[in-house]
């Protein structure tokens, strides 16, 4: 170099490559979703592995520093081309990775952590190469050196934070996430050719090959099928046609990785698995009247919703915290939104601004992964839910907990028992297999359901029934913990089959 880089252009670079970097974190964790869901399990192995490569590169980064700026600046160069091929990569490599690495590490939290890894730390490593670098040419060619490393590091800060924001606010929601870590793809090229060129390099033209590289890898990206037929700033969606008969379409929704609802056209109030059966039959069996409210936590593919406007039930509030769900209900499941007053926010917002209401029936069917969101299954949640009901209505709620463990089923269980009279569990009527995970309702209300047993189609005929309440009050008080709003590890209680 025959002058020295002018600290704007170093600031630039730096907090271009540090929003970069943070982007493709944002995404990593919508791109795994549809393999191993959106759990917290997810974001922990997400931010080890992606902190683990910027430790990597930076401590690389630090080699190449010592050595004279234009070596190092063409050698950082070369590792932004690198984060721009393996970035690409990502997009192609995940489909195929996925299923061997989870068939190979059993664990589910090894199998989200290899895979990220498999995925996701090359790109991080390459990508925390340039601050060191950066950071010591600025020391190096400006006079006032704590000044500069001052910018440097605010730089890279505020780039971080765009980073985020741009991702979950902008990047992912308008343009997917292919298309977003394609352009991350393309500004690595841009600046790993542009760090060639302010070495005055000799090596430009193969960096420009390798930049070529990228970008027809980039190309086989945008190519590739999506995994999402729509993805909003929450999940990625899909719809599964399962009809046996196209003249009677029954359609399936998955939200990330998981089942989520399915519906029949001509058939309404048939629910097609066992927790709408039970939500859907229990409810009818205890609404003291036909024209009964009801109060939905989440909306998924409006199954049971549908079911009881077609039943001809009361008002019908729906608390769907993403459009786009309740946008997919609408095009693929016949869900008509004249028939339910939707509210596009949290439930537990909903609920609390609107004290005014109450409600027959409140009914729990969210789930982040398989586990219900930690704010819906406190104590204060039970209150906040049992103040927003009608004298003697009836608060029911899904929950999926495993034959062996049950924690996170007892833990609930002991939680709704310190803010209702009667807490019942219902689950389908068949002895589980070992280890098995299971589908529960529980209900809690001022007094019991009329009855132990029912029948509903699901869509054959199934049957459901309430355990003891002996064993319901066993559980809960061996195995079950108080949740509050302070401390509810539901994930832990859940936990994983080994």
């Amino acid at each position: 170099m025959t002058r020295a880089t002018p600290l704007w252009l170093l600031v630039w670079l730096q907090g271009s490559i540090s929003a970069a970097s943070l982007v493709v974190e944002i995404v990593a964790g919508r791109m795994l979703a549809p393999h191993v869901g959106m759990s917290l399990y997810t974001w922990t192995a997400v931010i080890a592995v992606v902190l683990a490569g910027f430790s990597v590169g930076h401590w690389w980064g630090g080699r190449l520093a010592t050595q004279p700026a234009p070596v190092a600046l063409a050698r950082t160069g070369g590792a932004l081309l690198g984060a721009a091929v393996t970035t690409a990569g990502a997009v192609l490599i995940l489909p195929q990775v996925a299923g061997p690495v989870l068939s190979m590490l059993s664990s589910p939290v090894w199998g989200i952590t290899g895979l990220t890894m498999v995925v996701f730390f090359l790109p991080s490593f390459f990508a925390g190469v340039p601050a060191p670098v950066l950071a010591q040419i600025a020391i190096d060619t400006h006079k006032t050196s704590g000044t500069a490393l001052g910018a440097m590091f605010a730089s890279g800060a505020v780039g971080a934070i765009a980073g985020v924001l741009l991702a979950g606010f902008v990047f992912i929601s308008w343009l997917g996430s292919t298309m977003t870590l394609v352009v991350v793809a393309l500004l690595y090229v841009a600046t790993g050719i542009g760090f060639f060129w302010l070495a005055r390099s000799k090596g430009l033209g193969l960096a420009c090959v390798v930049g070529l590289v990228a970008m027809v890898l980039s190309g086989f990206a945008l190519a590739t099928p999506a995994q999402c037929e729509r993805e909003s700033q929450y999940f990625c969606l899909r719809m599964e046609d399962l009809s046996a008969n196209p003249d009677s379409p029954v359609h399936l929704m998955v939200i990330d990785h998981l089942a989520h609802g399915i519906s029949a056209r001509d058939f309404p109030e048939v629910m097609f698995t066992e927790h709408t059966a039970m939500l859907h039959g229990l409810a009818l069996r205890r609404a003291l009247r036909e024209d009964f409210t009801s109060f939905h936590i989440g909306g998924g593919s409006y199954s049971v919703p549908r079911a009881f406007a077609a039943g001809g039930a009361g008002a019908i509030t729906v608390a769907e915290i993403d459009p786009e769900v309740t946008q997919l209900a609408e095009d693929a499941f016949w869900f008509d939104p004249d028939s339910a007053h939707v509210l596009h926010e949290d439930a537990r917002r909903a609920l609390l601004t609107r004290p005014e209401q109450r409600y027959d029936v409140i009914l729990g069917d969210a789930f982040t992964d398989v586990v219900v969101p930690v704010h819906l299954v406190t104590q204060e949640f039970f209150e906040l839910a049992a103040s927003r009901l009608t004298e003697n209505g009836t608060f029911m709620m899904n929950v999926i907990d495993h034959e062996d463990r049950l924690g996170a089923l007892a833990s609930i269980i002991a939680t709704m028992d310190r803010v209702f009279p009667v807490v019942e569990v219902w689950t389908h009527q068949a002895p589980p297999a070992a280890g098995q995970r299971m589908v529960f309702v529980v209900v809690a209300g001022q007094s019991p359901t009329p009855m132990d047993s029912f029948t509903a189609p699901a869509p054959d005929q199934m049957r459901f029934g309430a355990l003891a309440d002996g064993m319901v009050q066993q559980l809960a008080s061996t195995r079950g913990m108080i949740l509050s709003d302070d401390y509810a590890p539901i994930d832990r209680l859940m936990g994983r089959p080994d």
